[in-house]
């Protein structure tokens, strides 16, 4: 019996996983999209690398069975005696993977909402057979929808008469919906990340989209926003520790969690004097009423040919720029309360963080997969 991890290879899931096989010892069941278990080892290597050596990793691959499937397909793309394996072989679930491709209404359908779908199938049909311990679903703030100037809650996040920024979000928050539906009697925590960047323990990272938005601010000398805006950003180091060690409680106090900065979000003005402070050779001036033609600008350099070299960046901008003008926290209290510890303040790894993103140019220096001994 173990663990079913979705989205070990994606980022945040890396730090699950990670941090499953150094706290505890249960065994991993791990859902990789690959064609043979060398290729699925190869792309878990990929992506643990980040927290671990390749001695460490081959070692930890004793406790954990790799699961050769596709979370959109029936059956999670298994055979009948590998999805009967895995029903009879889950104990608890931890639901980490999601399309976040923003502007992708498919993608987002596909990923977030048939397979929560299949992975749900799966709980029911486990905890039928021997009994499911426990759901735990990693969503997002962002089901808050469209909001401003706000500090929120739990409770009231999640509001149906709000409009949702983007297909992420209002999938995200059809999949919470779902859960509390369907999961009948199983136990079940929903998880909800603020803006995840960085690592409070170390610069190095293997996510770079809004890195990327990070550091095209950060070198702009004018900047479109108040300089009183909160924006709420949390290391993945303390949001792995939380889905983590809240998951593996006997009896959590909550059913949902916001795995945020809550009011100890820095603002703007916080965020670039502490960058210049520590080194950035750049001044920042605030200067809000460009806020509307700056975002007209956006949209319309991102419609311009790929050929212009600024269109990744500026379509990036055009996602997330709604998330960095809304000025609106999500209170933390009940993480903090659950596993005693803040994250730390965004200021205190910033600074290398920028230096690590800018000096790799936005890729990490992946190891080469090495067999086992």
């Amino acid at each position: 019996m173990g663990v079913l991890i979705t989205g070990s290879t994606g980022y945040l899931g890396s730090y699950v996983v990670a941090q499953m096989l150094s706290d505890h010892k249960d065994r991993l069941l791990l859902l990789i999209r690959a064609k043979d278990q060398q290729e699925a080892k190869q792309r878990l290597w990929k992506s643990l690398q980040l927290h671990m050596s390749f001695h460490e990793f081959s070692q930890y691959l004793k406790r954990i069975d790799l699961f050769l499937g596709d979370l959109t397909k029936d059956q999670l793309g298994l055979s009948d005696e590998h999805w009967k394996t895995l029903v009879s072989s889950t104990q608890s679930i931890i639901h980490c993977a999601a399309s976040l491709n923003r502007k992708s209404e498919k993608s987002c359908l596909n990923v977030n909402l048939r397979g929560t779908l299949q992975v749900i199938a799966l709980a029911k049909e486990a905890h039928q057979d021997h009994g499911l311990r426990r759901f735990s679903n990693v969503s997002t703030v962002a089901i808050a929808g469209q909001r401003q100037d706000e500090l929120v809650y739990e409770e009231q996040a999640l509001d149906w008469s709000r409009s949702d920024y983007d297909p992420y979000a209002r999938t995200k928050k059809f999949c919470e919906h779902m859960i509390e539906k369907w999961l009948g009697d199983i136990p079940y925590i929903i998880f909800r990340p603020s803006i995840i960047l960085g690592d409070e323990r170390f610069p190095e990272t293997t996510q770079f989209d809004m890195a990327r938005a990070f550091i095209w601010l950060a070198k702009l000398p004018f900047l479109p926003f108040q300089k009183h805006w909160k924006i709420d950003i949390v290391p993945a180091n303390y949001v792995g520790h939380a889905i983590v060690t809240i998951h593996q409680k006997k009896d959590p106090a909550h059913k949902i969690y916001h795995l945020s900065s809550g009011d100890q979000s820095l603002n703007y003005q916080q965020i670039v004097r502490d960058l210049e402070k520590k080194g950035l050779p750049l001044h920042h001036t605030f200067v809000p009423f460009l806020e509307p033609l700056f975002r007209k600008t956006i949209a319309l350099l991102s419609m311009m040919p790929r050929s212009w070299k600024i269109t990744k960046m500026v379509s990036l901008m055009k996602v997330f720029l709604p998330y960095l003008t809304f000025n609106t926290v999500f209170d933390n209290t009940r993480v903090v309360q659950e596993i005693h510890r803040k994250p730390k303040p965004f200021s205190e790894y910033s600074y290398p963080f920028y230096v690590f993103v800018e000096g790799h140019k936005f890729q990490y220096p992946y190891e080469p997969y090495a067999r086992e001994s």
